[in-house]
């Protein structure tokens, strides 16, 4: 599943490919009870177990898509 955050004052979004099986009603849930706190921070562990931190405050939106999903390059539509 990949998540993409979009972050305040940036161009670009952040995105985070999480582990194969990931729950995603888990995921969601983490994210909303991280979003329910001001000051929180939202922490995310990717595929290669590295820890992604977020200053909820700094969060514009959050996506959840699917990771089987193809990935468009280029000019596509």
């Amino acid at each position: 599943m990949d998540v993409r955050i979009g972050i305040t004052h940036s161009m670009r979004e952040l995105e985070v490919e999480l582990p194969e099986g990931a729950d995603r009603e888990a995921v969601k849930a983490d994210i909303a009870a991280a979003l329910a706190d001001d000051n929180g921070t939202l922490w995310l562990t990717d595929k290669k177990g590295r820890e992604i931190a977020v200053p909820v405050e700094k969060i514009s939106f959050v996506e959840l898509g699917s990771g089987d999903a193809p990935r468009n390059m280029g000019f596509s539509v």
